[in-house]
């Protein structure tokens, strides 16, 4: 479980150490989402797993991973370029909120719970707190040049993406037929071949990368993408979807660490209060079990889909974690974010209470 928190919550410091070295946000999206998949590609078939088949699969495959890959990681990575990885790792645990939204939205939640809605103000005015739009400074979310205030936005839209694709794969990529280590590998190789697509759009909008920007991509999408949905798959199953939850909760304080310690990112107690009180906030969202039953069985390969990413939170997710492939959501583990997940890849769809829409608890996907 600790390792497993620690790739993953160490994605934004890989995806701050490329932008510093370089590389641009799609840049980073593309190479991430193609190492993420070669190394999925290389498990599925050792695991003698086929990729899904069927024109309308893909498509709805595309569609997620529009959603829970390509948005997210190009908008956390634009988000970074004026927001430090510390904060940006605790904006990423939001997913959940942005989850319950949804669900409200689309009124497959039933009601306004008084905790779950309590959850949901704290968790967003703990967002206020680390932005801090008061502060000419912009608060502890400002650790680079430029307008904090997009930055911030670009990160909740990543978190807000992850929910998107949380609540669209937990409709529409259950009961595929194919197992959810082969699914989340074509899932991330369509992501590679969508952003792609716009990088000639792009050219000549880097001033040069080195080396060092190579490395920090290579172990975001190998470790932080890859290896981290593998991980998570066998935590779930081995031991269960609680503790695939708990390490949501922990990517944030991971990001805020490395951050502080590798990046000499101010660690304030502004900074700190507010990740707290998002994720006091995230764990108020969450819905309460109405019965507890231990997973003792693999998880089914039709059941539904753990999304290609982490989070960050979702979480996404999200996105607790369901069992792969039904446990977030998140989405690589997460987009209640959500995510986790923050995610991620590495998100896992969250389990739905009777009537509620896909959530995680938090976001697997940084």
């Amino acid at each position: 479980m600790a390792v497993l928190a620690l790739l993953w919550g160490s994605g934004f410091l890989w995806t701050e150490l490329a932008l510093r070295n370089g590389l641009t946000p799609l840049q980073i999206t593309v190479l991430r989402s193609a190492l993420g998949a070669a190394v999925l590609l290389l498990l599925a078939r050792s695991a003698r797993q086929r990729l899904p088949r069927g024109a309308a699969v893909w498509l709805r495959l595309a569609v997620a991973a529009l959603f829970c890959n390509v948005l997210p990681f190009f908008l956390a990575a634009l988000g970074m370029r004026t927001v430090g990885s510390g904060p940006a790792g605790v904006l990423n645990a939001t997913t959940p909120l942005w989850s319950l939204l949804i669900g409200l939205a689309l009124g497959t939640e039933r009601g306004w719970h008084p905790r779950r809605l309590g959850g949901l103000l704290l968790g967003f005015a703990g967002v206020l707190v680390i932005f801090s739009p008061w502060q000419g400074d912009a608060g502890p979310a400002h650790q680079h040049g430029g307008a904090p205030g997009w930055g911030v936005l670009a990160l909740l839209g990543a978190a807000a993406s992850y929910a998107v694709a949380f609540t669209y794969m937990g409709r529409v990529l259950t009961g595929t037929g194919t197992a959810p280590l082969a699914l989340s590998a074509a899932q991330l190789t369509v992501a590679a071949g969508l952003g792609s697509l716009a990088l000639p759009a792009a050219a000549g909008a880097t001033d040069g990368f080195n080396v060092r920007a190579l490395a920090a991509v290579t172990v975001l999408g190998v470790l932080s993408t890859g290896l981290t949905f593998h991980l998570n798959y066998r935590l779930i199953a081995t031991e269960g979807a609680t503790a695939a939850a708990t390490v949501g909760y922990l990517l944030p304080v991971v990001s805020t660490g490395l951050g502080a310690l590798v990046l000499d990112e101010p660690l304030s107690p502004r900074g700190v209060t507010g990740m707290a009180v998002v994720l006091a906030g995230v764990l108020l969202t969450r819905p309460r079990p109405t019965r507890e039953r231990a997973v003792t069985a693999a998880p089914d390969a039709r059941a539904t889909p753990v999304p290609a990413l982490p989070a960050v939170p979702a979480v996404p997710a999200v996105p607790a974690v369901p069992a792969v492939p039904a446990d977030r959501t998140n989405g690589p583990g997460a987009p209640d974010h959500s995510g986790g997940h923050p995610a991620s890849a590495p998100c896992s769809p969250p389990p739905r209470s009777p009537g509620s829409a896909p959530a995680s608890a938090t976001s697997h996907c940084p």
